[in-house]
């Protein structure tokens, strides 16, 4: 067994050297023709990237050391590098209407918008096929997962908490593949249309509760304020009488008619001091 495992190694490190030198020979022979076709050639080794943009370069397969370059000029050998822009500007992602069973088993549906951006171009090209389309893909489950995981009225209520929640979800996933998510907002949530007339039902029914207690509580100070406003008058027969004149004056000021007298007031006085002596 260990004859077979250092066998085994030597051939790998043999491998390993026959790519080495033949990656070197290619190198060497791509410098080669690069010279030979100046300044022709510079017109293709010589490339431009923009401030918000990085390229990665593969030497032979390989990720070069360096990292990304960019933004600026950089330079590649024909025939044996490729490179791949990556852009860093923010994306806007709009989450398609989902169809979501909420803790309380109703369904409503739900939209999203998401905002993310690529950190590290490097990771994003080397650890993920398409690094836009997964963080899509995970949005749309993110949302549905954390809908699912909630009863109505706190989707109703408290948008913003389960929007932080789903941003810091889904940095957390799509760290390794170098995607920032900045920020996540929910659109709209649209509920079945019998479930919205029910709850239109209630709402109205609670607003007409309120308004008769509202009006209740009027009516028991107005009937305090009368009580009081009577006892004042009982106290003054004066007061009475000068209450009784504004009566008339306002009845005669709003209905434009002529008012008859049947009685002096003075009488009235009378009667109401007899009584009281009875």
């Amino acid at each position: 067994m260990e004859k077979l495992c250092l066998l085994s190694a030597e051939d790998g490190n043999s491998k390993d050297s026959d790519e080495g030198t033949c990656g070197k020979v290619l190198i060497i022979l791509s410098w080669a023709l690069v010279i030979m076709t100046m300044p022709f050639s510079l017109f293709v080794c010589f490339k431009v990237v923009q401030e918000y943009e990085r390229a990665v370069i593969f030497r032979l397969g390989r990720l070069l050391s360096g990292g990304a370059k960019g933004p600026g000029i950089f330079f590649i050998l024909p025939c044996v590098d490729s490179y791949a822009r990556v852009d860093l500007r923010t994306r806007t992602y709009d989450v398609p209407p989902q169809e979501v069973l909420t803790k309380d088993s109703v369904t409503v549906s739900v939209d999203a918008v998401v905002y993310y951006r690529v950190n590290n171009a490097t990771i994003s090209i080397a650890n993920v096929e398409n690094a836009h389309h997964s963080t899509r893909l995970l949005a749309q489950t993110t949302l549905r997962n954390t809908m699912g995981t909630r009863p109505l009225h706190e989707i109703l209520s408290e948008r913003e908490t389960i929007s932080g929640n789903m941003q810091i979800s889904l940095d957390e996933a799509t760290d390794s593949w170098g995607i920032k998510v900045e920020r996540v907002e929910i659109k709209d949530v649209r509920l079945p249309v019998q479930l919205q007339r029910a709850m239109a039902a209630e709402a109205e029914a609670a607003r007409e509760a309120r308004a008769k207690v509202i009006a209740a509580e009027g009516e028991q100070k107005a009937s305090r304020a009368l009580r009081e406003a009577s006892e004042v008058i009982g106290d003054s027969p004066a007061a009475l009488q000068l209450r009784y004149l504004q009566t008339l004056n306002t009845i005669s000021a709003e209905k434009n008619s002529t008012i008859v007298f049947p009685l002096p007031i003075d009488m009235l006085t009378y009667f109401m001091r007899a009584k009281e002596a009875a």
